[in-house]
């Protein structure tokens, strides 16, 4: 009956295609997708009227067996230790909603292993290739040619170049004939839109810096992140400021090519570094239908020509039709691009960066530490357990003496108070903030207080009612009295 139903919801899914697959479309195509060209405003129709003879031929019972054993949905070889965990399997399944089951399967994805470039690593196909890709260029443009990207000569027989084409050969699965057309091709590009320079550029778009496509720290593992939040030019009139003709469109899409050069610039291109960036992309009040033709523009220019620059694609805030499509369309993916996507809802913008980025890098509008001109000193992360609560007590502090501290935890969703607590034993302990209850969206708290006299600062994240265990982070200064 449950996939009988989901058969028949698929059908009208597939009617109803064509209001939202343009949505669709632009909202993956606002940053470059890591693998093959998505074709989703074009496609994503067949694909569902797929799925839903597909789950026709489900409606068997015994073919839904033969289904599940073969295509393994039990996922028992998937990753325990995998950054977004899988659901346990539920003894009633017909519990739960239809869109909650499809919102749950939009997380499932495999263990995300970046591309090696050690060459020693390649198989003897791939070696092949890599040396058949030089021996074109060297044909194409001779020894004393110029043939360089991002300030890497290409023609050099170093570690930096092997890099560089590597990543032309992998997207287009080591077929030399097409890799080397699609290197002549941005080579041109580059130096018709003077690329190399435009890092060095002022563009005039200040506004949008820190706002709308910014690098901003790294991730765990040292790799750049480039955020994007389109969701400013819901207003009409930052809309037609920004796009309002040709001239300034043209004009948006250098600006955004010089954020991504920018964050190009930090990467190593050598084997085992670092050698490509994280995208993370907020969906949260963004205009799909006014940003399409700059979003079709913005992809083109970046799968044209910045090949295997995208590690891992980070959604949040993602609208819960998103997800549930997204995990209709996932097994026409490649194993290779569903590695690189995590897909997170509202309301779990913090709780999904923080597995792959310390909260102290992470901005304060999505639940970090990270403030505007703040000095990035590190946190100590913590872990609140459900049913827990944990005070964390900072010691040693004189009288006269000024603390400022910093605290998030990912979700909220709890209490939180903060008092500090006299040596001696006959003084009162003063509450400087009452318990309250913090929202999931809440951003970090920062506050200080200024002590009359010695004693501890006790700050209290009370997480008895829930369940749910949570990632915290905090950091202090204590700025001593000048007074003699």
């Amino acid at each position: 009956f449950f996939w009988l139903s989901l058969n028949n919801l698929l059908f009208g899914f597939a009617l109803f295609n064509w209001c939202v697959a343009g949505n669709i479309a632009v909202h993956l195509s606002l940053s470059p997708l890591p693998c093959e060209q998505p074709a989703f405003s074009l496609f994503l129709f067949v694909i569902l009227q797929l799925v839903h003879i597909y789950l026709h031929i489900l409606t068997n019972p015994f073919a839904a067996f033969l289904h599940r054993f073969h295509l393994g949905l039990s996922h028992s070889m998937e990753n325990p230790h995998s950054p977004i965990s899988i659901p346990e399997a539920s003894p009633k399944p017909y519990k739960k909603s239809f869109i909650t089951t499809l919102m749950e399967a939009a997380s499932l994805r495999s263990p995300f292993k970046e591309d090696t470039y050690f060459t020693s690593h390649l198989k003897a196909s791939e070696k092949k290739a890599l040396q058949e890709l030089k021996d074109k260029l060297m044909a194409s443009y001779g020894p004393d040619g110029e043939c360089t990207m991002w300030g890497i000569p290409l023609l050099a027989e170093d570690e930096k170049a092997d890099v560089v084409l590597l990543k032309f050969l992998r997207a287009r699965d080591f077929r030399v004939l097409d890799s080397f057309r699609m290197l002549e091709k941005c080579l041109a590009w580059r130096k018709e839109f003077k690329a190399d320079s435009v890092g060095e550029e002022d563009l005039g778009f200040k506004e949008l810096e820190g706002v709308v496509a910014y690098m901003h720290g790294y991730d765990r593992e040292g790799h750049p992140v480039c955020y994007n939040a389109y969701g400013v030019f819901k207003d009409k009139d930052m809309y037609e400021r920004i796009f309002g003709d040709e001239e300034k469109l043209n004009k948006f899409l250098r600006w955004r090519i010089q954020v991504l050069e920018r964050g190009i610039s930090l990467l190593h291109f050598k084997p085992g570094g670092i050698n490509s960036i994280i995208q993370v992309t907020d969906l949260k009040d963004m205009p799909k239908r006014e940003l399409r033709v700059a979003s079709n523009q913005i992809l083109s220019l970046f799968q044209d020509n910045y090949p295997e620059m995208v590690a891992r694609k980070i959604f949040i805030n993602v609208p819960w039709y998103f997800s549930v499509l997204y995990s209709m369309f996932g097994p026409f993916l490649t194993q290779r691009t569903k590695s690189k996507f995590v897909i997170s809802r509202e309301g779990h913008a913090a709780e999904t960066l923080y597995k792959f980025i310390r909260p102290e890098d992470v901005p304060v509008q999505y639940g970090g530490l990270s403030r505007p001109n703040d000095l990035q000193k590190p946190a100590s992360e913590f872990t609140v357990k459900g049913g827990e609560k944990v005070n964390i007590q900072i010691e040693g502090i004189e009288a006269g003496a000024t603390i400022i501290w910093d605290l998030v935890v990912g979700g909220w969703d709890l209490e939180y108070s903060a008092e500090f607590v006299p040596n001696k034993e006959d003084s009162y302990t003063i509450a400087v903030e009452k318990p309250r209850k913090l929202s999931p969206t809440e951003e970090a708290i920062r506050n200080s207080y200024t002590s009359k006299e010695s004693g501890k600062l006790v700050l209290s994240v009370d997480n008895t009612s829930s369940r749910r265990k949570k990632v915290a982070a905090y950091r202090y200064t204590v700025r001593k009295s000048t007074l003699e």
